[in-house]
C-alpha cells in the first residue's frame, strides 16, 4: 500500500536489516535458529534439528510498518548500536552466535560463543556489553517466536 511505500522510500537512506543466528555442530548434525527482517518487511525464520530425526522448520510471511518500527524500537532501547564484541567469548565447540544489524546508517556484525545464564555475561571480559547482547537477544527470539505463533497458527482462539 501506500503508507508502505513512503516508508521503504524514507527507509532508502538507512535501510533496515537484521539477522540472528545461534547454532552448533553435534552428533545431531548442524542444529540452528536462524531469522532474518530483511528491508521489504520478510521475516524468515528457520530452525534445524535433527533430534529423534526432526526436520528443519522454515517459515516465511511478510511484517508491516509497526511491526518494523518496534522491532527498530527494542533495538534502539538495548543501545546495542553502541557496543562492541571484540572483549566476548569466542565462538567455540558448544556453538556460536551471531547477529547482524543495519540500521539507521550504521552496520554491526556480532560474533560470540553461545550464552548458557547470566553467570557466563558476568564472568566475561564486558559484562555489560555482553548483558545488552544477552537480553537483545531475549527480546528478539520472544518478538520472532510471537510472530511466527501469531501468523501461523491454525485454529485461532
Amino acid at each position: 500500500d501506500l503508507e508502505y511505500k513512503s516508508y521503504l522510500r524514507n527507509m532508502s537512506n538507512s535501510d533496515f536489516y537484521l539477522r540472528y543466528y545461534v547454532g552448533h555442530k553435534g552428533k545431531f548434525g548442524h542444529e540452528f535458529l536462524e531469522f532474518e527482517f530483511r528491508p521489504d518487511g520478510k521475516l524468515r525464520y528457520a530452525n534445524n534439528s535433527n533430534y529423534k530425526n526432526d526436520t528443519m522448520i522454515r517459515k516465511e510471511c511478510n511484517v508491516n510498518i509497526p511491526v518494523l518500527k518496534e522491532l527498530a524500537r527494542i533495538i534502539e532501547e538495548s543501545e546495542i548500536m553502541y557496543e562492541d564484541d571484540k572483549m566476548w567469548p569466542a565462538p567455540d565447540r558448544i556453538g556460536r552466535q551471531e547477529l547482524e544489524i543495519v540500521h539507521k546508517n550504521q552496520h554491526i556484525c556480532f560474533n560470540t560463543s553461545k550464552i548458557g545464564s547470566l553467570v557466563d555475561v558476568n564472568a566475561s571480559k564486558d559484562p555489560d556489553g555482553l548483558r545488552a547482547f544477552y537480553y537483545l537477544v531475549q527480546d528478539l527470539k520472544c518478538f520472532v517466536f510471537s510472530l511466527i505463533g501469531l501468523h501461523f497458527k491454525i485454529k485461532p482462539i
